[in-house]
């Protein structure tokens, strides 16, 4: 593996910020949260507002959480990893690099260390979810220990991960299930709320950053920014033109999917726009969209379709005066898919997963307008009076046309590179040298060419039409 000379010299300090980044654990931990006491008077909308309320926190505090998931196979066949395959994988690591095993009944589902963890997605995409660091060198080097990692086991094993954002290849019914109890509830409830809940679920990769703020009107800033520019994101990441082994007609498929998958949790949140937007409104929201389990003795509960304003009075009719605690509250918050999603602090949710050269360039990208006041504000400024319809074009035409939405006077390119530079200039400001994990994306928008229209140059010519290539192409 080839590692930039920043990553490596931060490597050994991203290390000594274990002590840090465990003290942060909770707030970002993707398992579900355990029940401690039964609960025994109803939460009231108060205490939902106040637990969202309670992740702001001062600017010194603030940190950069990455998490990125990829694709598993064998590099013979081009397979999928099957679950066997990646228990093997999860317990070498455990055993050589000292992970902690997380186990649902008896089966090994993950890995956890330090504030970081790994898990798998429903068709087996292998996740990190980062530890939150304070800087963009110390959050590449954790990318690059953990590929290091994996790439140790997973090599002896003959398997590789391939970094785009929609499976290549393979029809639904070839990918394997993972044995997690939420996914089973997932399975069963997506095809009655949209067409693409399945595709969703086993064929898509991401990657995305979660981020902090320091007060109700900065949440709400930083929201709004995310929610506007992200079709932005999407452009600059789109890395899913092949579906089934041929082209599918767009630049970011995983984007499109998410159009028709589950519309009571999706989407791009206009009421974030509104004047009396603020905690109390997204806890308004979040009570609205349906259920999907709750989490008693260390098992899910089929609750989905039900109301969460049920269970806080305890009426589901399959959990029959159980009421709902906080840690309830935590675990539906996880199951809601917008765009930006808010829970203690922000995730930006837009972008293709990608090659791990490309896996900084995100985080970087969202930090430099976010955590810098003068950026956040400039891009306040460029979209202060872009339309609900304008908002709305843009997440419909950038899956299949990337920077070359026209928008106004010009295309989503010429918005971009503002953005872009409003980002750099934020990380300047930051004062940690972080600018260098831009230039991934400075030459997108430079060019106007999408990771997935460098794909599609590739598949119609030296690879002559055989999406395989893609997976020596895009191999970690």
């Amino acid at each position: 593996m080839v590692f930039h000379k920043e990553v490596m010299a931060t490597l050994i300090e991203t290390l000594l910020m274990s002590t840090t980044a465990t003290a942060f654990l909770k707030e970002r931990a993707s398992a579900p949260a355990e029940e401690l006491v039964a609960a025994t008077e109803p939460l009231t909308k108060k205490d939902l507002v106040e637990f969202l309320s309670s992740g702001c926190k001062p600017k010194h505090r603030w940190r950069i959480g990455t998490e990125h998931e990829k694709f598993g196979f064998d590099l013979k066949t081009l397979k999928p990893m099957s679950y066997e395959q990646i228990a093997v994988l999860l317990e070498g690591i455990a055993e050589r690099f000292n992970w902690q095993r997380l186990v649902e009944n008896g089966l090994i589902i993950g890995l956890k260390q330090d504030g970081q963890s790994v898990s798998l997605e429903p068709g087996g995409q292998f996740e990190l979810s980062g530890a939150p660091l304070e800087t963009l060198h110390q959050t590449c080097a954790e990318v690059n220990s953990h590929l290091y990692q994996v790439k140790a086991v997973a090599e002896e094993m003959g398997l590789g991960f391939l970094g785009i954002g929609f499976h290549p290849k393979l029809p639904i019914k070839a990918i394997p299930i993972m044995p997690k109890g939420r996914y089973e509830i997932m399975r069963n409830y997506m095809p009655k709320v949209g067409t693409h809940g399945h595709d969703m679920m086993f064929r898509t990769c991401t990657v995305q950053v979660n981020l902090d703020f320091s007060s109700e009107q900065d949440m709400v800033n930083k929201f709004r920014v995310g929610l506007a520019l992200q079709p932005i994101a999407t452009a600059l990441f789109a890395n899913s033109p092949f579906t089934e082994g041929k082209p599918n007609g767009y630049l970011s498929f995983r984007s499109e999917i998410w159009k028709d998958v589950d519309n009571n949790r999706t989407g791009m949140l206009p009421f974030v726009f509104k004047e009396d937007f603020g905690f109390e409104k997204y806890v308004d929201y979040a009570l609205d969209v349906p259920m999907y389990f709750a989490y008693r003795n260390k098992q899910y509960v089929d609750c989905s379709g039900m109301s969460f304003r049920d269970f806080m009075l305890g009426k589901l009719p399959n959990l029959p005066d159980d009421k709902a605690t906080i840690n309830d509250w935590e675990n539906h918050l996880t199951t809601i898919f917008p765009e930006v999603r808010l829970k203690k602090f922000l995730e930006m949710r837009g972008a293709d997963g990608g090659p791990w050269r490309k896996l900084c360039a995100l985080p970087a990208f969202w930090v430099g307008l976010l955590y810098d006041e003068i950026s956040l504000q400039g891009a306040l400024e460029i979209i202060k009076d872009w339309t609900h319809e304008e908002r709305t074009m843009l997440r419909r035409q950038v899956p299949s046309l990337g920077l070359k939405v026209p928008f106004r006077d010009g295309l989503l390119r010429h918005v971009a590179q503002e953005v872009v530079n409003l980002a750099k200039e934020g990380l300047q400001r930051r004062g940690y040298k972080e600018t260098g994990f831009l230039s991934e994306i400075v030459d997108v928008v430079s060019t106007g060419i999408t990771p997935a229209e460098k794909l599609l140059e590739k598949y119609n010519g030296d690879w002559k039409g055989n999406v395989d290539s893609v997976y020596e192409e895009l191999l970690y």
